[in-house]
């Protein structure tokens, strides 16, 4: 026993060193976007708005959500599965990128985080808010 867990540590290690990180990191990354499903709830929407929209309204909050929460749960183990194994290759994904209901489109918060140059007045709002009457906005758009 104490020899084949040996030489099973010694495999993982040279998975691990000689494989880059790309592989495993990307591995990673998607099992533990794939764990985080059951609080997203993405496949739930997707397949109640889906089957709302091909089959019936009726159907969709029904075999709709019966078909979500199936694919959530798959989705879930398969992304445990890969928070588990991510060292050793297969480094390809087992199941599609998650899916988004049709009208919805993931994008950035609007952050300062992701804003660029707030403070600068580059990214929208007032350039100078401290002076008063300043209504200059450098994209009046936003």
């Amino acid at each position: 026993m104490r020899n084949a867990l040996a030489f099973l540590s010694v495999i993982a290690l040279a998975a691990l060193f000689t494989s880059g990180c790309a592989g495993p990191e990307a591995k990673l990354g998607r099992g533990m976007s794939n764990v985080a499903e059951a609080a997203r709830g993405g496949e739930w929407r997707r397949s109640v708005e889906q089957t709302a929209v091909f089959d019936s309204p009726e159907a969709g909050y029904t075999v709709g959500f019966v078909r979500g929460f199936d694919r959530s749960v798959a989705r879930t183990g398969v992304g445990l599965f890969e928070v588990i194994t991510f060292p050793f290759p297969p480094y390809h994904p087992i199941l599609p990128d998650p899916v988004y209901p049709d009208n919805y489109t993931p994008s950035l918060w609007s952050d300062s985080m992701f804003d660029t140059d707030t403070y600068v007045g580059m990214s929208g709002g007032d350039v100078a808010p401290f002076v008063p009457g300043s209504r200059f906005k450098v994209f009046d758009n936003n």
